[in-house]
């Protein structure tokens, strides 16, 4: 069955999967991936250290400052810099003196819960929603794709703020946040393990583990979903900034997380106001969230051509030395080098 696998199957159709060490190596050609992920791991230990951090500056997120902001003119931190001192070292929120420090750092703990767990949720239905259509019969198949191209169709971000607007007051937001990111978001994963899952289930080794005895369920636990690791892990990396900019777009309209509790939309949506005043208080959650977003992508790109071989072996095709060499012996008229009569397979790998 090996040797009929890789005799009769296309390079293109065979699951594109690579050991832990292959991945390292290609991720290693990377510096951009090293730091973004540099970037991230120090946004989460910050945010796993808020507390911490606070108690270091001796600041809460919560306590007001009337004396740090100048009532006269409105509510604007004393002071240069939005009120940068030793006590508050990235200045104080305008109208209430607040701690812009410790509350970004909360607000950071906020937009990356609520980004990372509505990824899980939207991961996990569209992992179980692609795989029954991709396995199912033709009646299946038919009623999950119409559903799913009607949730992608649908307008999200709408029917987020209507979602949330109805749901009772004392629900905790973050955890609302996350199921209705993730319930209405599902749709772009469930299209791409469906497409997979149908290229993969007509492989032999499928066929095989059918021959077996294995159900369907089986089959797709044991031997669909590994191969399903490398699209899925890379639209998650992705799924990830796209859900963060979501929250922010919610907090920022008055319907995600509720004050006290920071957010960084939150913060940008009461910034719209100073942004004259206190230039500060706008460039800090900004900055971050753009900083953020971007290490993101730039980390899910490098994931992407990492766990992809048929990405390293389109960059490794023809090397500097022979793209040099071949002008030159053309020139002279010498033969050129006659083209290798390796399998596909063995020129893919």
């Amino acid at each position: 069955m090996t040797a009929l696998t890789e005799a009769t199957v296309p390079v293109a159709e065979i699951p594109a999967t690579g050991t832990a060490r292959q991945v390292w190596r290609r991720l290693r050609t990377r510096p951009s991936a090293f730091v973004a992920a540099g970037v991230l791991a120090l946004l989460v230990l910050l945010a796993a250290a808020a507390p911490l951090l606070a108690a270091l500056a001796g600041q809460d997120a919560t306590t007001y400052h009337d004396d740090l902001v100048d009532s006269a003119r409105g509510g604007v931190p004393l002071g240069s810099f939005g009120g940068i001192s030793g006590d508050h070292w990235l200045g104080v929120e305008p109208g209430t003196g607040r701690d812009l420090f410790v509350r970004l750092l909360h607000g950071a703990r906020i937009s990356l819960l609520v980004a990372v767990g509505a990824t899980a949720v939207q991961v996990f239905i569209g992992l179980v929603i692609g795989l029954a259509a991709g396995l199912g019969n033709r009646v299946v198949d038919a009623v999950l794709g119409r559903l799913t191209d009607v949730l992608v169709a649908l307008p999200m971000l709408v029917l987020a703020i209507a979602l949330t607007a109805v749901v009772p007051p004392d629900f905790p937001r973050p955890l609302l946040l996350i199921l209705v990111i993730g319930v209405l978001g599902w749709g772009g994963t469930s299209k791409i393990v469906r497409a997979q899952t149908l290229t993969l289930k007509s492989l032999d080794f499928v066929a095989a583990a059918r021959l077996a005895g294995s159900g369907r369920w089986r089959v797709a636990r044991r031997e669909l979903v590994p191969s399903l690791a490398a699209p899925v892990i890379t639209y998650a990396a992705i799924l990830v900034p796209v859900n963060m900019v979501v929250e922010a777009s919610l907090s920022f309209l008055g319907v995600g997380v509720k004050p006290p509790t920071p957010s960084w939309g939150q913060m940008l949506s009461s910034a719209q106001t100073w942004f004259r005043a206190d230039p500060t208080y706008v460039l800090l959650p900004a900055g971050l969230l753009f900083v953020t977003v971007l290490a993101f992508t730039v980390l899910g790109d490098a994931v992407r051509a990492a766990l992809d071989p048929r990405e390293a072996s389109r960059l490794s095709v023809g090397t500097r030395k022979e793209s040099r060499e071949e002008p030159r012996k053309q020139s002279r008229g010498e033969p050129l080098k006659p083209p290798s009569k390796e399998s596909p397979r063995e020129q893919s790998s």
